[in-house]
């Protein structure tokens, strides 16, 4: 999947797509909203707010983490693999190996770039006339500013869960007032990537509310007893398959034990989660900067830190 814009709600999205599995590519240039903000100080666990560049460092360093790829170039244009415009530039090798079928979307950047992807999610603020071709008729409206009629993209054409008219195609931003403030923004980027993962669920054949994803790790005590026990879940997994589920038996024994797997995959022992959080302050302090947290500290806490850490034997 492919999402076109790198701020609060784009790299949202991303962090949940990448962590549920799919290929998912981030690219970012171009005007940002958030960059027009001075100081970030309303966004929930930094109690006296965070620069917006570090905060915007600290979002890259998890598309990292996770597994995507933030790429600096631009889109400028999101056409189906079957349209003469994706693929007359094309070079013939490309032309003669491309499969129409395979993907829904070819995504072009401003570098050359060529990227053929299962989803869009739209997350850029201002601009949408990379989709043009898309959906022209309902995706655009007419404004008056100052006398002078303007086309842009209308925020209404997603519904509230990012889902579009066309297929494969989501919308993260611009989504109105849910990308007005970054917290929210990020929140509404979350959203849409559950929504995304669903449907793609429902599309491989989970039915009912087997079909909804929940990024959640569970704790080792919640696996003892009976739910330790794949027997247990596969009953468990039965019982919720609606009675006009139209899968076979081979078919939907294959979707139980991908959603058992999954949930077996979220487990995690008392002793993961003691060293999971060291780890992740780590991963913060080096993105922050070292010599900045240590600028932070207060030089009495430090020299005691330091007086301790030679009492115990430590070599400094």
């Amino acid at each position: 999947m492919v999402v076109v814009g790198g701020g609060p709600s784009g790299c949202a999205a991303a962090v949940f797509t990448a962590r549920y599995g799919l290929d998912t590519v981030v690219f970012d240039r171009g005007n940002a909203a958030f960059r027009r903000c001075a100081y970030l100080e309303n966004y929930l666990g930094f109690p006296a707010g965070i620069g917006v560049d570090t905060f915007t460092a600290l979002m890259h360093e998890h598309l990292a983490e996770v597994g995507a790829d933030y790429v600096a170039d631009m889109v400028v244009s999101v056409g189906r693999p079957g349209d003469e415009g994706a693929v007359a530039d094309a070079s013939e090798d490309e032309s003669d190996a491309f499969d129409a079928d395979a993907r829904r979307f070819v995504v072009r950047t401003q570098e050359g770039r060529r990227v053929e992807a299962d989803y869009v999610v739209a997350a850029a603020w201002y601009d949408g006339d990379y989709l043009r071709g898309l959906d022209d008729d309902a995706m655009f409206e007419e404004h008056d500013h100052h006398g002078e009629v303007h086309e842009h993209f209308d925020s209404d054409y997603a519904d509230d869960d990012g889902r579009t008219p066309v297929e494969g195609l989501y919308v993260a931003a611009p989504s109105g007032a849910r990308n007005a403030q970054v917290g929210i923004a990020a929140g509404q980027g979350g959203h849409v990537a559950r929504c995304l993962i669903e449907d793609r669920r429902r599309e491989r054949g989970f039915p009912g509310d087997l079909a909804p994803h929940y990024d959640w790790l569970r704790a080792d005590t919640e696996f003892q007893g009976e739910w330790g026990d794949r027997d247990r879940w596969r009953e468990w997994f039965e019982s919720e398959v609606p009675d006009d589920a139209d899968l076979d038996d081979e078919r939907l024994a294959e979707l139980r034990e991908s959603y058992i797997d999954r949930a077996f995959d979220t487990r995690r022992t008392a002793h993961e989660v003691e060293t999971a959080e060291p780890r992740g302050i780590r991963r913060l302090v080096e993105t922050i900067g070292t010599e900045r947290v240590l600028d932070a500290l207060p030089d009495e806490a430090l020299a005691d830190y330091l007086d301790g850490r030679e009492l115990g034997g430590v070599e400094q």
